[in-house]
């Protein structure tokens, strides 16, 4: 069998390379192409070379054009729906990636065919033979499309292109593309990526839209991460200002699907990537600004404080919220205004800190309100006096719970990890301010029925002197951590 397949493709090849009839050709390369995927060794060892040069020599044909892409595609990517073993995937991805080495200097060929060709029977195989050799041969294959004329500009048509198959696949392609290039990066977004994208993702349904949306976000994020002209662009093309219906939620949470659960994740992340702690603090302050007063953080705290949002959107829009209101004073100062919507209402920061001493609650439920409380009091020294205030005797409600007698109960609870987050969060409310340190040693606590209270800090030393050794080893290396 293996020695017919190989002399039948050899005499397809000779057909290809010798045949004087269009017609002739054209069926030969459509039997190559039937060929394929079963025998990709073969057809590519073998008809790589004459399939790019009908692709130079029969341009004005789109038929057989098609067909030669569609080989092409078959012999570079390995496409195969059925699971294979590790070994025998390895080896698929190799053959790939051999076959990439030997056609990717022939990208300005594809290129030229995927931009100008508008023929759909040579414009989608064009499109997904590009991103099958992205794959493989990124950064070679990106060289070659950047220093080609209008290149990465005519690509971008893709997304303006009226047939969805190719709209979507050219959204794939652009995704290859802009990975960890931000030359490339830059070209897209000032050919108006963002308001393409954001378009797109308004007509597809937002967050509950399909993978059309979530490809546009991950495009996004390739746009935009680590990009500081990329970010300066998009908030000064108000941008950010479109993120915020993405987060309009309902007063029923329940049963959302998995690709929306996916879609808000990714929406989440974009708006970390555009105030992320790692960015210029000039920049990140410009985004905070914006997204308070667009409202897009009043609405990331609606969704903090409804009812039935699954667990893992919930962590991430507390660790978004924590970067928004990081070292900026107004979105702080507004933080500490929202309400639970309950009977009677309580602080959000107070039902956060619930959780997060609340033993059954998630370990990365618990850390991300750790970090939503250290990101609130970062640079904060009012916010810092007002929690301190919650365990100074002349401000304790009796009737209410506080911010202070949470941390308190988590500090001397029998959970270890309650030990570790209230002592790194009270840790956080005395950093760089004396006035708080000073006011903490006022604070008494009531141990025991009949006995005298005792100071904080005195309770403190009498547990740090009870616990051994690795214990104490553990804390240490939390409070590291969450400095």
């Amino acid at each position: 069998m293996f020695f017919y397949a190989s002399s039948g493709i050899q005499k397809l090849c000779d057909r290809v390379a010798s045949s004087t009839l269009l017609e002739d050709r054209r069926d030969a390369v459509r039997a190559l192409k039937s060929l394929s995927k079963k025998y990709r060794m073969e057809v590519g060892t073998q008809a790589m070379d004459h399939l790019i040069n009908i692709l130079q020599t029969d341009r004005s044909d789109s038929e057989i054009l098609g067909y030669a892409l569609d080989t092409l595609y078959n012999i570079i990517c390995n496409d195969e729906e059925e699971e294979q073993d590790e070994n025998a995937q390895k080896q698929a991805d190799d053959l790939g990636a051999q076959f990439t080495d030997n056609s990717y200097c022939k990208t300005s060929v594809f290129l030229h065919l995927s931009k100008n060709e508008f023929d759909f029977h040579v414009r989608w195989p064009g499109v997904k033979l590009l991103t099958a050799l992205l794959k493989n041969q990124g950064v070679q294959v990106q060289g070659v499309i950047l220093v080609s004329p209008m290149g990465v500009s005519r690509l971008m048509d893709l997304l303006a292109d009226s047939r969805e198959v190719i709209r979507n696949d050219g959204l794939l392609l652009l995704q290859q593309l802009t990975k960890g290039n931000a030359a490339i990066q830059k070209i897209v977004a000032f050919e108006n990526a963002f308001e393409r994208l954001l378009d797109i993702i308004t007509e597809e349904g937002s967050s509950d839209g399909g993978i059309v949306v979530e490809d546009c976000l991950l495009l996004l994020l390739n746009l935009l991460k680590n990009n500081s002209s990329n970010q300066n662009f998009f908030k000064e093309g108000s941008y950010i200002q479109r993120m915020k219906p993405w987060f309009e939620v309902g007063d029923d949470n329940s049963g959302w699907s998995a690709q929306k659960v996916t879609n808000l994740h990714l929406m989440l992340q974009l708006v970390r990537v555009m105030v992320s702690p790692v960015n210029s603090p000039g920049a990140t302050a410009s985004c905070q600004k914006s997204m308070y007063q667009c409202g897009l953080l009043q609405q990331l705290c609606t969704i903090l404080m409804a009812t039935g949002v699954p667990a893992d959107i919930l962590t991430e829009t507390i660790n978004t919220v924590s970067e928004v209101i990081r070292g900026s004073q107004v979105n702080q100062d507004y933080f500490a205004s929202v309400n639970a919507p309950s009977n009677p209402p309580r602080p959000a920061i107070v039902v956060l800190l619930m959780s997060m001493v609340n033993e059954r609650q998630p370990f990365v439920l618990r850390c991300a309100v750790l970090y939503c409380f250290q990101c609130f009091l970062y640079k904060n020294q009012k916010g810092q006096g007002e929690i301190v205030a919650t365990l100074l005797p002349s401000t304790i409600d009796a009737n209410s719970i506080s911010a202070g007698q949470l941390l308190c109960g988590g500090l001397f609870s029998a959970d270890s990890l309650s030990n570790w987050c209230a002592a790194v969060a009270l840790a956080h409310a005395l950093q760089d301010n004396l006035t708080q340190k000073e006011q903490l040693l006022r604070v008494q606590l009531a141990t025991s029925l009949g006995k005298p209270p005792v100071s904080l800090l005195q309770q403190c030393t009498n547990i740090l002197s009870q616990v051994g050794h690795e214990k104490l080893c553990c804390s240490a290396d939390g409070s590291y951590l969450f400095g």
